[in-house]
């Protein structure tokens, strides 16, 4: 039997350590709802915008128990929030890769919902290009625009940034919401999806604020 590290542990979960030691503690405030990020996480927004990030993969449960609530959030999002979605690199890479073909193709939006059902619901692992050419046909993508696009240079160019701003934001856990290049914290965090959302709303009025 294989043993599983604590570290592997909370992986698997979608927690990260400060995440179990909250959990532990059952503490609230910095250090158990939400995390410092020191150094700061480079942003990619203009001044007088407040980047908003949510780490994921389309693979996690958690990930896909979040979607709805993120995405009605999101909707009401003030206008100085910029939200944008990056997939982490880690369990299937195939699957990062997917996500940043459809952004490129701009067609994350409106297919990300199709992808996590067809792995979740489905239970379709989706982890070749051509099984993932299969269900984006159903939606109109064409396979030889999607191919091309999946195998191109742009995309892993995307795939590395991505990797590279995980590991700024020492994400270990997935979903992670990250606020300013600042702050991270999660639905494991917090308690609930609710919960990590509403903390995102705090934060981000903490970073408006000056904090």
């Amino acid at each position: 039997m294989k043993i599983v590290s604590r570290r592997e542990f909370a992986l698997l979960l979608g927690l990260g350590p400060v995440a179990l030691k909250a959990a532990a503690q059952g503490g609230t405030g910095e250090g158990f709802e939400f995390k410092s990020v020191k150094p700061p996480a480079p942003v990619d927004t203009p001044a007088g915008k407040i980047e908003v990030i949510e780490f994921f993969w389309y693979g996690c449960s958690h990930c896909f128990s979040l979607e709805p609530a993120i995405k009605d959030w999101a909707k009401r999002l003030p206008a100085d929030v910029v939200f944008r979605k990056v997939h982490v690199p880690w369990q299937v890479q195939a699957h990062q890769q997917l996500f940043f073909t459809l952004e490129t193709l701009g067609q994350a939006d409106a297919l990300n919902d199709k992808v996590f059902a067809a792995i979740h619901t489905d239970r379709s692992k989706l982890d070749t290009p051509e099984a993932m050419a299969d269900l984006l046909a159903k939606s109109g993508v064409d396979r030889k625009q999607f191919i091309d696009t999946y195998n191109s240079f742009g995309v892993r160019t995307k795939m590395q940034r991505a990797s590279q701003l995980a590991a700024a934001y020492k994400i270990d856990g997935v979903p992670t919401l990250a606020v300013a290049g600042k702050f991270i914290t999660s639905p494991s965090m917090t308690g609930s999806n609710g919960a990590a959302l509403k903390m995102v709303d705090t934060l981000v009025d903490r970073v408006r604020k000056g904090g």
